[in-house]
């Protein structure tokens, strides 16, 4: 369930993204150019644009380990905390947005840059 206050929008409930996965959540929700992907790993929360930088892929569908996030299409990885291209075919990087657990939920903040 999402619901909206100010410029966060609650994306999930602690426990709805298992670890190792992604959601993604539209734009049409977002209010931004492209969908968002909110990852879980390492029990850490991340978001970036949903769409590789390379090629017209969904990164909520990629592999998510070690900090890192695998395009499905060219297996192009991204860096969760700062979405930099790691490896080729990427060369750009991915646009990142800032994500706040609190209350028991997953809040995302489209646009703002990630504290800490």
């Amino acid at each position: 369930m999402t619901s909206t206050t100010g410029t966060g929008i609650r994306v999930a409930a602690l426990g709805d993204i298992p670890e190792g996965e992604a959601l993604k959540v539209e734009a049409e929700l977002t209010g931004h150019d492209d969908a968002i992907a909110v990852f879980h790993d390492e029990q850490t929360y991340y978001a970036l644009d949903d769409t590789c930088t390379h090629g017209r892929a969904s990164l909520s569908d990629g592999w998510i380990e070690g900090g890192e996030v695998e395009c499905p299409l060219h297996s192009a990885r991204f860096c969760l905390r700062t979405g930099e291209a790691q490896c080729m075919p990427a060369t750009i990087g991915m646009r990142t947005h800032r994500v706040e657990v609190r209350s028991g939920a997953v809040w995302l903040y489209p646009g703002q840059e990630p504290t800490g």
